[in-house]
């Protein structure tokens, strides 16, 4: 196994602040909140990518690291994996923002996939523009 990155990979799609609403019985904040994030974060990205609306299909290979905090700042950073006719594959990364005199720590990541749909929540295919201009970005 590859060790982790220090430092984000991808995009900033969403920053947000941990509230004392968002914790669980624990008083750490509660992971569906920090999956609602991620989920909102993949959503941004792919729908400025494949330029129009998107769903999410599936969530794969989610792990966290670390607790959050009431008052944590969290940055969810995206990375297009994979394109498809109609999804696409998006690792999404959730890191606790300090402020420049600390490291950043990475709190969770995993790999959701989305399906673009078009006005009326049915499947849209991605044009070969779009998937063009994907394999241009990791050719470079």
């Amino acid at each position: 196994m590859s060790e982790r990155p220090k430092h984000p990979e991808g995009i900033l799609s969403l920053q947000n602040i941990a509230m004392p609403a968002d914790t669980n019985w624990s008083g750490d904040v509660f992971g569906g909140w920090i999956v609602s994030q991620m989920d909102l974060a993949g959503a941004i990205h792919v729908e400025r990518f494949s330029k129009g609306r998107c769903a999410t299909i599936a969530i794969n290979q989610m792990t966290f690291l670390v607790p959050v905090k009431v008052g944590n700042v969290i940055s969810c950073y995206t990375k297009i994996l994979k394109v498809g006719s109609s999804s696409v594959q998006v690792q999404i990364e959730v890191w606790n923002s300090h402020d420049d005199s600390r490291e950043p720590v990475r709190i969770t990541e995993g790999v959701f996939t989305f399906v673009a749909v078009d006005v009326n929540g049915n499947k849209r295919l991605i044009t070969d523009e779009i998937k063009q201009s994907f394999l241009a970005s990791q050719s470079a």
